[in-house]
């Protein structure tokens, strides 16, 4: 779990200077970042997920503007990436709140913009489900606030965030931070740890589909002679 008093040291924009003027600084920017990534953390987030795939629990996925989008991204590899082949019996329940657009605006219409989430997580949201909240900075507060009502839930909260993660760092139980305070690198490596447990997750259920497979029909299995 998160240990919340921990250091996160921000990885300069530039080994020579704050200004990323060429591509050749970006991406020198960009293996800086990649190399001081929490990978104990994402392959923490990575076993929980799992969990709730074996469990039937819910993911409940949300963010604004750029996080939206890999909302539904993410949401949309767990759902479908996922599924093996003739297997109808176990799927990922994932769902992006970011997708129903007249509900959305109907809730920051009747309330306000920050309770977006936190209403629609209302809706479906059991003890034990993921509420997976994505912001580059940490500070959005429709996100603080759907993390605030997930954890009354009794909801398991995992944040992927940048910068030193923001006030959601505190609300979750899990949080993948990147350390840098560079927007668009955060925005790159977020896409980037999200298909890192997508694939991981495949793996594992493809995996664990193949073996109950061959040890349900062990006459299969031919011998090397």
């Amino acid at each position: 779990m998160l240990d919340g008093n921990s250091a996160i040291t921000l990885v300069p924009r530039s080994t020579a200077d704050a200004i990323i003027a060429d591509s050749y600084k970006y991406f020198d920017n960009y293996g800086a970042v990649l190399a001081a990534l929490p990978y104990s953390n994402i392959e923490q987030v990575a076993d929980e997920l799992y969990r709730a795939y074996l469990e039937d629990r819910r993911v409940l996925l949300f963010g604004n503007g750029g996080s939206a989008a890999l909302a539904s991204h993410f949401a949309c590899d767990l759902g479908k990436g996922t599924t093996v082949p003739g297997r109808t019996s176990k799927r990922f329940r994932a769902l992006s709140l970011t997708d129903n657009m007249p509900l959305l605006t109907a809730w920051a219409n009747d309330t306000c913009y920050d309770r977006v989430f936190a209403e629609q997580l209302l809706n479906f949201l059991q003890s034990g489900d993921i509420a997976f909240g994505i912001s580059g900075s940490g500070c959005s507060p429709n996100v603080l606030l759907a993390l605030e009502a997930a954890r009354q839930a009794g909801a398991i909260n995992i944040g992927l965030t940048g910068f030193k993660g923001g006030k959601m760092r505190d609300l979750c139980d899990l949080c993948i931070i990147i350390p840098s305070d560079n927007m668009q690198i955060i925005e790159d490596l977020q896409l980037s740890i999200t298909h890192t447990l997508f694939t991981i997750l495949r793996h594992r259920i493809v995996t664990a589909a193949e073996t109950t497979s061959m040890e349900a029909k062990p006459y299969l299995v031919q011998s090397a002679a």
